[in-house]
């Protein structure tokens, strides 16, 4: 997480809890000559637009006020998606049985990123099931070599 989104979690959480949205992931990123700060957002069921329409306006009310960013940006609340990142470990167990990417910062058996079914998390290590050409295997990560994760769609 960025020094910017360690400055605005704070200021936005309370806002998304009284609305009864999860906060996902917040991003603060420059993208040519603009800035973003983007803001994910869920609910049991998922949000819509209206949800996403309604976070921002109380959010934009919340940093107009306290607002730690010193350059313009523009403020983008939307729903994670198919792809919701999984940050800590309540995630991981949540997306157990489900298909995962997994990208590391090391190689394990010659890879650096996997996409399979989540079958386990063990301690600091997870299980995931990949298919390697006809057949299925199990490849065990350990946690502190992940360096992004998140809900995979598969085809």
């Amino acid at each position: 997480m960025s020094k910017i989104s360690e400055k605005v979690e704070p200021l936005i959480r309370p806002v998304l809890k009284e609305l009864n949205f999860e906060l996902v992931d917040i991003e603060f990123t420059k993208e040519g000559k603009d800035h973003f700060l983007r803001v994910s957002i869920d609910k049991p069921g998922g949000v819509d637009l209206n949800d996403c329409t309604t976070a921002s306006e109380k959010i934009s009310e919340v940093m107009d006020e306290h607002d730690p960013i010193p350059q313009a940006y523009y403020l983008d609340v939307a729903s994670p998606g198919a792809e919701r990142p999984i940050k800590n470990s309540q995630d991981l167990q949540s997306a157990v049985s489900h298909p995962v990417y997994v990208s590391l910062y090391a190689p394990i058996e010659g890879e650096k990123e996997w996409l399979g079914i989540l079958q386990e998390v063990v301690d600091d290590v997870i299980k995931i099931e990949v298919k390697e050409k006809a057949k299925k295997k199990t490849v065990e990560i350990p946690r502190n070599k992940i360096a992004k994760a998140r809900h995979a769609v598969m085809v």
